[in-house]
């Protein structure tokens, strides 16, 4: 093969290079010092580009060439591909609100360090980045420059890989993912096709892969061949045999890193600078299963440990979720572990679904009301070991008549269950399925809701309940975040999801549901009189607009994390015996009448205390961890 195959190739993918200045400048210093005729066809131009390149990539003297190519990263490749660590997208950090949450502990916007976490994202995409091109700058790299060139100039621009659709998304600079994972093998493959279509003009016998090859798109090739060619994402997945391995806490985090580069596993861990704060902060384990040469290098199962606790439990599927294949080993080692127990039911969950998905693959008998009530999540959440919903629910949903599922299951006809907004407002609907969500809506004149809904119900443009008649039940969150005043609203007794009543300023007259499978923000109240909390709360309690302590009376328990920011001073607190997540008190100056639970899961939000006050804290509550 020759490069002058590689300078046209490129004139077909990139007819604007040949024209662009660098190539002109190099065209141009050719001619200078070789007193050559400046070429016009533009692969003969391209080859001139190619040429230098050749000589950048390959510089026999590795001192020399280090230097320069930390340059080349920094001036051209840096300010363009990754991230503006200064200007991190809020959306990211709504995100992490949204998994500390689903975590049990509190927080928000506020209390994210947003500097260091852009540190940690910019430094990620770094390393990364930098994995492409040191190895494809590698003087034993066996790739021609037009190949690394080509490759460099789409990488940059590939976000996630969609495991689902089995292809990249597309990167900006508001893109908070690391780059694709370097797979060796699938970017080996990417270069014989291409190679052989346009350099040697053979097609190849897959028709599917000759269409994207005629595009010249190197994520679809790139993605074509994770799919199709790399073992570890097709029969080796079958295998489940396998090792534990376990990188101890404050160890070197290289070994992690470099075990899940290649395996595009989706975990934040492929990042380099991630392994290292995660292995900071805890334990972690990987399940290894065996590849095509019987040895354990496939990454299956991630559990991680934070605070001596089991913080998390991954697998490979989409969105992390564990293969329905994997659950038992996961299950048999997160059990042995701190706190490993909580996931029981994602376990349970995950393996009737796997029953459910299997029976309706396989074309088995018609599912059972059982059935039907778990996979339409009717008496409760479908929990999984991702950080979002299992992708087999909806795919399972999508088949089936939904209207026909819920008369089944409810009694109800079919005309009186409704799925879209539209047929949920028209009236006469004794059961909505889905989410309900009239953000726009500021009054209540003509509404009448269903009398259930099973989903979020979200009505946060209004600020007057009077004449409000809310559904009977509600098998989700309630946010009714405009509320300026309670006259009229009577909530449920169950809640089985977050409730956001954030506006409110005044608890007089506020009844509350008995019991909150979720939050209650209830972040703008002035005052506790009157305020009767629920005996638990199986998330987050936010009241940080709270100055004083008079007439409050916390939970008993809270299974997330307690928001007590606006306070002052400590004096009267008397808190639960069991906070299942962040205490924050950043208003706090002094530590006098602070008495702690003795069981916090997660840190003790203290900034505004000076350092003789903490040191108070140190010594009477050793174990608990203060920022």
């Amino acid at each position: 093969m020759s490069e002058r195959g590689g300078g046209e190739f490129l004139n077909f993918k990139y007819p604007e290079l040949q024209k662009s200045a660098q190539v002109k400048r190099l065209v141009e210093s050719k001619q200078r010092k070789e007193g050559i005729k400046t070429p016009n066809n533009p692969a003969d131009r391209n080859e001139v580009y190619l040429d230098r390149l050749d000589v950048f990539f390959n510089d026999s003297n590795e001192d020399i060439k280090e230097r320069k190519l930390n340059l080349f990263k920094r001036m051209f490749i840096y300010p363009d591909a990754l991230i503006d660590k200064n200007n991190i997208p809020d959306s990211y950090f709504e995100l992490q609100l949204k998994v500390a949450r689903e975590r049990g502990q509190a927080g928000d916007l506020g209390h994210i360090d947003k500097k260091e976490a852009g540190e940690t994202i910019y430094n990620d995409q770094k390393q990364s980045l930098d994995t492409w091109i040191d190895y494809l700058t590698d003087n034993d790299s066996i790739y021609p420059s037009w190949f690394k060139y080509y490759t460099m100039r789409n990488v940059v621009k590939m976000g996630a890989y969609d495991k689902d659709k089995k292809e990249f998304g597309k990167r900006s600079k508001k893109t908070t993912n690391i780059f694709p994972d370097l797979n060796r093998e699938a970017l080996s493959f990417t270069y014989d096709v291409l190679e052989k279509h346009y350099l040697k003009h053979e097609k190849h016998d897959n028709e599917e892969l000759n269409r994207i090859l005629d595009s010249a798109n190197f994520s679809k090739i790139y993605a074509y061949a994770i799919d199709k060619v790399t073992p570890a994402s097709k029969e080796n997945k079958e295998k489940i045999e396998g090792e534990w391995t376990k990188f101890n806490q404050g160890d070197d985090h290289i070994p992690l890193y470099e075990s899940l580069q290649g395996h595009g596993t989706g975990w934040c861990t492929a990042g380099e600078e991630t392994s290292r704060i995660q292995l900071i902060k805890g334990d972690f384990y990987v399940y290894y299963s065996k590849d095509q040469d019987n040895k354990n290098t496939i990454p299956r199962i991630a559990i991680r440990m934070e605070n001596g606790q089991v913080a998390e439990v991954r697998g490979i599927n989409a969105d992390q979720n564990l293969e329905g294949n994997m659950t038992d080993i996961a299950k048999e080692k997160y059990r042995q572990l701190p706190g490993g127990e909580k996931f029981d039911k994602k376990d349970s969950d995950m393996k009737f679904l796997t029953l459910i998905d299997k029976k309706v693959k396989d074309d088995q008998e018609e599912l059972s009301k059982e059935e039907l009530l778990f996979i339409y999540e009717i008496n409760s959440g479908i929990e999984g070991f991702g950080y979002k919903k299992d992708p087999r629910i909806k795919e399972i949903i999508d088949k089936r008549d939904i209207k026909s599922d819920i008369s089944f299951i409810t009694g109800y006809f079919k005309d009186q269950i409704s799925v879209t907004k539209e047929e949920a407002l028209k009236g006469g609907i004794k059961f909505h399925y889905g989410n309900l969500k009239l953000y726009n809506l500021s009054s209540i004149k003509g509404l009448v809701l269903p009398e259930n809904i099973n989903g979020d119900f979200v009505l946060s443009g209004l600020k007057s309940a009077e004449g409000l008649i809310l559904p009977k039940s509600i098998n989700g969150g309630i946010t009714l975040s405009g509320l300026e005043s309670i006259k009229g609203l009577v909530l449920p007794e169950t809640i089985n999801g977050d409730l956001d009543l954030f506006n409110l300023e005044s608890a007089k007259g506020l009844i509350l549901p008995k019991s909150i499978n979720g939050s209650l923000d209830l972040s703008g109240l002035k005052s506790a009189e009157g305020l009767v909390l629920p005996k638990s709360i199986n998330g987050n309690l936010k009241l940080s607009g709270l100055k004083s302590i008079k007439g409050l009376v916390l939970s008993e328990t809270i299974n997330g994390g307690l928001d007590l920011s606006g306070l002052k001073s400590a004096e009267g607190l008397v808190l639960p015996k069991s906070i299942n997540g962040n205490l924050i008190l950043f208003n706090l100056k002094s530590a006098k009448g602070l008495a702690l639970p003795k069981n916090i899961s997660g840190f003790i939000n203290l900034v505004n205390m000076n350092e003789e006050e903490r040191k108070i804290v140190r010594i009477n509550y050793p174990n608990v961890k203060l920022i």
